[in-house]
This record gives structure tokens, sequence and C-alpha cells, in this order.
């Protein structure tokens, strides 16, 4: 158990599983790479492709309760394949009946005999049947083919094929027409940068990465999330693979949502209740997480919902490092140069974690506060020449002037 709980990231080779904090720690990523030590497998791959697979699934039927959505999410040349197997087989499954019927009503032995009244008029075989039940189903009538009103299990026939085959071709022009406009591969044009950063912004610690859109059609509502994947173990011994923790990205103060006309840095400030609080640059180097970031909207032009993902594994977040400006004025508009989209700059950045550097500023300006004298003091110690109340020579009579004694 314990050697398949130290696949997952959480929990390092050597450390027997309920005992957690024991063991050595992970080698930093330059050392892993150099003792060979396997890549951390991604759970959301760069271009949003999740790598997760149902194996044991022995409810299958619940896949032929929802058969729209089943053909909907099927490749496309099995879509295709299944859209001309649905017309072939009820053209030639209608077409078998009918030569069937003319087969037993003995419209195949009268052929000559213009005094029989067939139930298929110019019907002399199965191929002939099969053209006449195209014919019926998809309403062509080119008028050769034509059904008599002496055969009323013919007519009962061609009422069945007319209501099974509209239903066919609402299903079936339904499911292509969604599966066409899936907005899939305008999900294509949303841009992640390669890397993630953290550096300093007014004076806080903040995780940040950046999203653009290269499409001229904006996205409608578009809003940002991020994840951090990550193992763990309770403090009861329990091993959670993959455990998912939120990353605030402006949620409560709403900059999670975005209008996406040029590139921007979403930025996920490092505070108190961030996963990242206690993390500094050297524990960053040695940690195993990945980050999934997920941006939603409308497409504009479709007005479907469109979802783009990517990911950040430990060693594609630069510590001290921000990402460099795109954006320039140019004459009567601005100017978005995306050869630079995933370029960075390192920028000084302390090495600390951001709880101890929220604990270096408090005692600034504690230090601050004690080592400035109070307005009060100032204006009693030098408004009149006299000392202040509650001085020394006032307090102690042995340090009274000559005249007050």
């Amino acid at each position: 158990m314990a050697q398949d709980n130290a696949a997952f990231c959480g929990v390092p080779e050597g450390v027997p599983e309920g005992v957690p904090g024991e063991g050595k720690p992970p080698p930093a990523p330059s050392q892993r790479r150099a003792a060979g030590v396997r890549k951390r497998q991604r759970y959301v791959e760069k271009d949003g492709k999740c790598n997760v697979q149902h194996g044991n699934v022995r409810e299958t039927y619940r896949y032929l309760t929802d058969i729209f959505t089943t053909l909907v999410d099927l490749e496309w040349r099995f879509s295709l394949l299944v859209f001309i197997l649905a017309y072939a087989v009820t053209w030639l499954f209608f077409g078998l009946i009918w030569w069937f019927i003319a087969y037993c009503r003995g419209d195949l032995d009268h052929l000559e005999d213009h005094a029989w009244t067939p139930c298929v008029n110019n019907l002399n075989g199965f191929v002939s049947a099969f053209l006449f039940s195209i014919e019926t189903e998809t309403t062509i009538g080119y008028g050769h083919r034509v059904i008599t009103d002496k055969c009323p299990e013919g007519i009962v026939l061609l009422l069945l094929q007319a209501i099974l085959g509209s239903m066919v071709n609402a299903f079936m022009v339904g499911c292509m027409f969604v599966k066409i406009s899936q907005p899939n591969k305008r999900a294509e044009t949303l841009v992640f940068s390669s890397h993630a950063v953290v550096s300093l912004r007014d004076d806080r610690l903040c995780l940040m990465f950046r999203v653009g859109d290269l499409r001229d059609s904006h996205i409608v509502e578009a809003s940002i999330r991020a994840k951090l994947i990550k193992s763990k173990q309770t403090q009861e011994g329990e091993f959670i693979p993959l455990d998912q923790t939120d990353l605030s990205v402006g949620f409560e103060t709403g900059d999670d949502r975005l209008f996406l006309v040029s590139p921007l840095i979403i930025s996920h400030e490092i505070d108190e209740r961030s996963p990242f609080w206690d993390v500094s640059r050297h524990q960053l180097e040695k940690d195993d997480f990945e980050i999934v970031v997920i941006l939603e909207g409308m497409v504009e032009a479709t007005g479907m919902t469109c979802q783009a993902r990517s990911s950040y594994l430990a060693d594609e977040v630069l510590w001290g490092h921000r990402f460099a400006p795109l954006l320039s004025l140019e004459e009567g508009f601005y100017e978005v140069d995306y050869g630079g989209f995933h370029q960075t700059l390192p920028v000084p950045t302390p090495a600390t974690s951001a709880r101890q550097l929220a604990t270096a500023a408090a005692r600034r300006q504690a230090h601050l506060y004690w080592s400035i004298p109070s307005l009060d003091q100032e204006a009693a110690a030098g408004g009149d020449g006299q000392d202040p109340p509650g001085s020394p020579q006032e307090s102690n009579g042995s340090l009274a002037s000559p005249e007050a004694r």
C-alpha cells in the first residue's frame, strides 16, 4: 500500500503509511533528474486533456441510457460510422419488409399482368424495394414507384416508416449538429503562459500566470479558477491521492471575472489562507504538486459555453520572476505582441516564505512604533521649556530645584 501511495506526489518513498512527517524529504528537481527518478505524472496536460482513464466499469448500460451524449462524445470517425449505419440499416430493414409484402401478396409473380393491382407499382425485386424504402424515408418521391390503395398493410408500413424515419433524422442530425457546434476548437485559441511565477506585488508575495485570447471575438462572462492538486496524508493516517484545494484568484473581490480583450496576469495572493503560506523558495524546489487553471466563458459568436484548461508542475513555477509587458500604444490603438507572451524577467524577490515576510514586516512596524515618541510628549517637552508632567524632577523631591525647596 505504501509503495502504491509513493507513486503520488504527496508521500515520498520510504515513508510508512500512517506515519506522517517521517522519512527523508524528497530531493530537489535537479537531484531527482540526476538520480533518474521519473517525472511526476500530470493530472491535466498543458493542452487541457485530463490524464484519467476509467477502468473496471461494470455498469456499462448507463451509457445506453444516455445514448445521445454517448454519440456526441464519440470521435468523429465513429460518429460518422454510426451516422451512416443508422440510415443504411433502416433503409435495408424497411426495404426488406416492402419486398416481403410484395412477395407474400404475389406481386412479383404478376409483373407483366396489367390487370393485377400490386401493393407498390413498379416494384419488381429487392433492389426496387430498397429504393422505394429510401424514397419513403427521405421523402424524395420520384413518382415511378408509388403505393396503391389496395394494400392496407403497405399503408400501415408507410406510416410507420415515415414516423420512424423522422425520428432517426431528428436524432442523427441533432447529434451531428451538436458535435459540429461544440466549442472545443475555440478553447485552443485561449492560451496560458508556459510557466507560473512567484514575485512581490505591492509588498505581498503572489503566484501569477498569464492568460490570453488569440481571436478578435471575445469570450463573454469569462471567469478563472485555480486548484492545487497535491496528495496528502491526514493525521489519522488516511492517504488522499490528488487532493484538490482551491487557490483564491479574486473570488471575494470579483477579480476572477475577466474582461479578456488583451492578455491578463492572474494573481493569487499568498496569505494565511493560501496553501503556499509556509512555502519558501527552497521548499518549492523540493515540493511536488500541480496547479490546474480553468478558464470558462461563453463564445460570443455561438453563445455556447467554452472551457480551457492548463496546468503547472512544481518545476514550472519560477521563483523571483515576473512577466514581460506585451501591450504598447500605437497610433489610435493598442497592440499586443504575442511573441513575448511566455517571456519572464528575473526580479529581486525574498527567498523566504510569505509567513516569514509577514512576521518580519510586523516586527519592523512594532520597532518603528516604539522608537518614535508620541506627539503629546514632544509638545509637553518642547512647548514652554519645562519638563513634562511626571518627569523625575516633579515626582522626586531629591531632584527638585533649590527654589522649590
